[in-house]
């Protein structure tokens, strides 16, 4: 997946992040002290910081976006906004921000104001990223038209089919169909915490709910996954 992203206003980077799959390294976000650096450093314009922060959030983004849309262009496209975004929050906040408390934006939401780094960046992140796949899916839902569920084997691109066996494939699209038969917000706690890599403390920041209500949400989708699948395999093998 291919970033070309802009590290300030006027000022541009190529960053290069791979699809799903592929290795782990970085892919929790680095230490709180070395990203709190690298968001100073990449709001005054530093472009191997904003490489390197592309480089650890860029497949998380694209691994949220792809779980919910399916489609590999349309999850690129989103990725890609959210980190247009990024980069201009961050340029608008070179500078230095209000200190103590929890990281934030001034002008409100997902406007035009500048981010301060306070501690909570992956949780304003993904908070973009959820407000961007929102969006997309609820533009889909307009314009929908039936699918066949047998047909979401097929959905997604060469990187999902590349080096997998039949049943592979078989085995990640009755996953896929089970994902499909969750309701949003069980579906939502999975993929936030599966794709996007959030811990459970990230997600109660991002979404506004109490610790015990996610956990008790992740542990009951989880289940309801293992069934619709385990009904799949009793069903095809009747």
């Amino acid at each position: 997946m291919g970033l070309q992203l802009r590290a300030r206003p006027g000022q541009h980077t190529d960053a290069t992040a791979a699809n799903e799959g592929g290795e782990d390294a970085g892919a929790r976000g680095g230490d709180e002290g070395e990203l709190a650096g690298l968001l100073a450093a990449a709001g005054r314009g530093d472009e191997p910081s904003w490489r390197r922060i592309v480089d650890l959030y860029a497949r998380r983004v694209y691994a949220l976006a792809k779980s919910r849309c399916g489609s590999h262009d349309t999850a690129e496209e989103i990725a890609q906004s959210v980190f247009v975004t990024v980069a201009t929050k961050l340029g608008g906040g070179a500078g230095g921000g209000p200190g103590g408390g929890v990281g934030r934006e001034t002008g409100g939401g997902s406007g035009g104001g500048a981010y301060f780094e306070q501690g909570k960046f992956e949780s304003w992140l993904f908070r973009i990223a959820m407000n961007r796949v929102r969006d997309e899916m609820r533009r889909q839902k307009r314009h929908a038209q039936p699918m066949d569920p047998a047909g979401l084997r097929l959905v997604g691109g060469p990187a999902d089919r590349e080096g997998k066996s039949d049943d592979a494939m078989d085995e990640l699209a009755a996953l896929r169909r089970a994902m499909h038969r969750l309701t949003d917000a069980d579906r939502e706690v999975v993929e936030l915490r599966h794709h996007a890599g959030l811990s459970f403390a990230q997600m109660v920041d991002l979404l506004e709910e109490p610790m015990g209500t996610l956990l008790a949400r992740h542990h009951r989708a989880l289940k309801k996954l293992r069934d619709f699948m385990g009904g799949e395999l009793v069903a095809r093998g009747s």
